[in-house]
């Protein structure tokens, strides 16, 4: 019980932050959607991990719902990260196309 108190007042948290980021226009119309969507869908798997402690004794596996769901959470976040080094590594290679095209125009 004070694992799931817990978890609901982080997720509380997370949406106070969202809402105050997206009242100071700190992020987007999507991506607010996107974080909201996925805040409230933890808020409800969090509600119901009675279920989801049978559906994971019933898959086989011995933990709980609350660690299946962290370790789901962990490697949802590990993709993410995955994600944006892969769009920053993106973005470098433009700013070095740009400056190069840049310096070449400068240069004539």
């Amino acid at each position: 019980m004070f694992q799931r108190i817990l978890a609901l007042i982080i997720v509380l948290f997370f949406l106070s932050r969202l809402f105050w980021q997206k009242r100071k226009k700190q992020i987007g119309a999507n991506e607010f959607i996107f974080w909201l969507v996925f805040w409230c869908l933890v808020g409800v798997l969090i509600f119901n991990l009675k279920q989801i402690d049978r559906i994971v004794a019933f898959l086989g596996f011995s933990a709980s719902g609350i660690d299946i769901l962290l370790y789901l959470g962990i490697a949802v976040l590990f993709y993410l990260i995955f994600r944006l080094r892969l769009r920053l590594e993106k973005m470098e290679k433009d700013i070095t196309t740009i400056v190069r095209n840049m310096a070449l125009k400068d240069k004539k």
